[in-house]
């Protein structure tokens, strides 16, 4: 197609290679090199697709001398400096659409768990315990849910809830008049009044990093069940601890965390009061990573960076 070379230094679904080589895109597929491998060559290419392994900031975008465009098969771009790339001319591909599906249908799932305490009478059968009345459950038929955000994934789960019998409602500061069949666009006092449950699906930034404290939480009406499927620096989980200690939060349920992996995890003051409660559901980081997302993630991706070198 031209003469770009791409350096692929990530796991991604072999539809990206086909559709490469199909179009006659050169690249280099090395899903094992690290950070200081890839920073000894990163100077010889004028492409880069990653998922999620390193950090590829100012000093590796430096390094990057022919750099004319970075892809990430994933949702977001909180691992690439996004500013500096793009003040260096360097075009910007994620896959958002490629694991939206995968998101909604993850936070209802554990949305359902909790209010209707799967897990924890799950682990009671299993060591003996049959206690009906203490796992009794709640409907969400009726309830209002809303959303933070109403980009893909806001979308997506909007779109899952419609069967629910729900009003979902969505506050997005960055748009408007994007009311639609599913939800109802709101401002964040109506979100506040109305809320049962309180879903994210907000990029991670300078300007929502840590935004979610106990001021944020403080202004809701109703008891609510929280959903944080987003991006884990965005909440600070001692917040959310306080308001379920009070009852203003019913259960909370977190795909992602401001701190992931082992030991690092494990250190933070907060972990073992969170792990403690059979109100909290946790997963590890997987809401948007399904069969079939990886297969999504890559292929939306590669009609991208194609369509791109096309033009």
């Amino acid at each position: 197609m031209n003469n770009m070379r791409i350096l692929i230094v990530d796991d991604l679904h072999e539809i990206l290679l086909e559709k490469f080589q199909k179009a006659g895109v050169a690249f280099d597929y090395q899903p094992e090199m690290d950070r200081a491998a890839a920073e000894q060559v990163i100077d010889q290419y004028e492409g880069l697709l990653i998922r999620s392994k390193f950090q590829v900031d100012q000093a590796f975008i430096d390094l990057g001398s022919k750099l004319k465009f970075i892809g990430r098969s994933g949702a977001g771009m909180d691992n690439i400096d996004e500013a500096y790339a793009t003040n260096k001319g360097i075009a910007l591909f994620s896959a958002n659409e490629g694991n939206r599906d995968a998101v909604g249908e993850h936070m209802i799932g554990m949305l359902l768990s909790l209010m209707n305490n799967l897990n924890r009478g799950d682990q009671e059968v299993r060591h003996g315990q049959w206690r009906r009345e203490e796992n009794r459950g709640y409907e969400l038929k009726g309830r209002t849910i809303a959303l933070i955000g109403y980009g893909n994934n806001g979308q997506a789960m909007a779109k899952k809830l419609s069967g629910f019998d729900v009003q979902v409602i969505a506050y997005d500061k960055y748009k408007t008049g994007f009311s639609d069949l599913y939800t109802r666009e709101v401002s964040m006092e109506e979100v506040v009044r109305q809320a049962d449950v309180l879903s994210f699906h907000i990029p991670l930034t300078r300007e929502t990093k840590g935004m979610i404290d106990e001021e944020y939480l403080f202004h809701f009406r109703k008891p609510i069940f929280f959903l944080m499927g987003a991006r884990g620096g965005i909440v600070q989980v001692p917040a959310v601890l306080k308001y379920l200690d009070e009852g203003k939060i019913l259960g909370a349920a977190f795909d992602v965390l401001p701190v992931e992996k082992f030991p690092s995890l494990a250190e933070q003051e907060w972990y073992q009061n969170l792990i403690s409660r059979d109100n909290v559901l946790l997963s590890p980081h997987v809401a948007g990573w399904t069969f079939e997302s990886y297969y999504k993630l890559s292929s939306i991706l590669a009609d991208k960076i194609i369509a791109w070198l096309k033009n």
